[in-house]
């Protein structure tokens, strides 16, 4: 199948909705299938305000439309509602051309945050985004009841995975100027992170973090004895994990959490607010601690087994996650009648 992926969140951006869509289309390539990704590095970029590191393409739309052209595709994707995502939807609705969309992030309470901009708003608009699509994929099933009781309509499952042969117990080491225990945080540093909820507990040896972001030059003023580690990938990453005693999830907006599986695989319970994310991907298991007190939670985490951490985590693949998304997927010229059977 020839796929075009429409996404404004692209390497070399790193968060989840990246790291999900290119291991997605790198499992699908593998199976067999072409991948043909629309992405902002096709065009000229402006910075998205707050988020200086992600570039928006400006005024996208006629090359969008040229691109999905030339590719032919059977399938069409679009996975963002930023300017490409809406650039490929219009041209969609113009061709007739059926297509599946995705929810990835809380947008509406993002704004929230930054500007004041009511949810019902941001929601409203993102329903109408989503609605002449014939699938929306979501990864956890709180948040498809979620979308679901705000009208969105043609919702699909679509898990996520781990990569467990990188993220692995075995790479355990010691920081010898860090007491334990450490209790480790990787994130985006950003107010809609909620760190400062985790920052500010009091805790027995060591709070670590690391990643990037624009508010870690506050961060570090407000709580110095906090060991800011800077942002790691790959191998480097997977050893902070693995070196770690707990992992603690402070966000309440998350959809998912992928950082949550990476902890999980690294043999780390995870501790964080009973919220979608962390209850849909620990579900029942006794791999961590969900508690409005996030601080009892953290300290729950101490007596958890390692072993059970890392074989919950072993239950989701990458595999599993881009077999998921192209069986969701429908083909372009079936819009109409997609929408007769409906």
């Amino acid at each position: 199948m020839r796929i075009a992926l429409v996404s404004d969140a692209w390497l070399p951006q790193v968060n989840g909705v990246v790291r999900t869509l290119t291991t997605v289309a790198r499992e699908a390539a593998a199976m067999g299938h072409e991948v043909r990704p629309i992405t902002p590095d096709r065009f000229r970029t402006v910075p998205c305000p707050t988020y200086p590191e992600i570039r928006l393409a400006l005024l996208p739309g006629r090359v969008v439309a040229r691109l999905i052209d030339e590719a032919d595709p059977d399938h069409v994707h679009i996975a963002t509602e930023g300017p490409l995502g809406m650039a490929a939807r219009r041209h969609c609705l113009r061709r007739g051309l059926a297509f599946t969309t995705s929810f990835h992030t809380r947008f509406p309470e993002y704004v929230a945050a930054r500007f004041g901009v009511p949810t019902r708003v941001t929601y409203a608009w993102l329903r109408h985004f989503h609605a002449p699509a014939s699938g929306v994929m979501v990864a956890a099933p709180s948040i498809r009841r979620e979308l679901a009781t705000r009208g969105f309509a043609n919702i699909r499952p679509w898990t996520r995975g781990v990569d467990a042969e990188l993220f692995d117990p075995a790479l355990r080491t010691d920081f010898p100027d860090i007491p334990r225990p450490i209790f480790l945080m990787v994130s985006r540093v950003a107010v809609e992170k909620n760190i400062a909820a985790f920052l500010a507990l009091d805790l027995p040896g060591s709070k670590m973090l690391v990643g990037d972001g624009p508010q870690l030059a506050e961060m570090k003023r407000r709580f110095p004895s906090v060991h800011f580690m800077g942002r790691h990938e790959g191998r480097d990453l997977a050893r902070h994990y693995a070196s770690a005693d707990v992992f603690v999830f402070p966000s309440l907006t998350d959809t998912f959490g992928l950082v949550l599986l990476e902890a999980l695989a690294s043999g780390l319970p995870v501790a964080a607010f009973p919220v979608t994310g962390p209850m849909d991907v620990l579900g029942d298991a006794p791999v961590g601690h969900l508690d409005t007190d996030l601080r009892r939670a953290a300290l729950a985490c101490l007596a958890i087994s390692r072993e059970a951490c890392r074989a919950h985590a072993l239950q989701f693949s990458w595999r599993a996650t881009a077999q998921q998304f192209l069986g969701n997927l429908v083909p372009t010229r079936a819009r109409g009648s997609y929408a007769l059977a409906s």
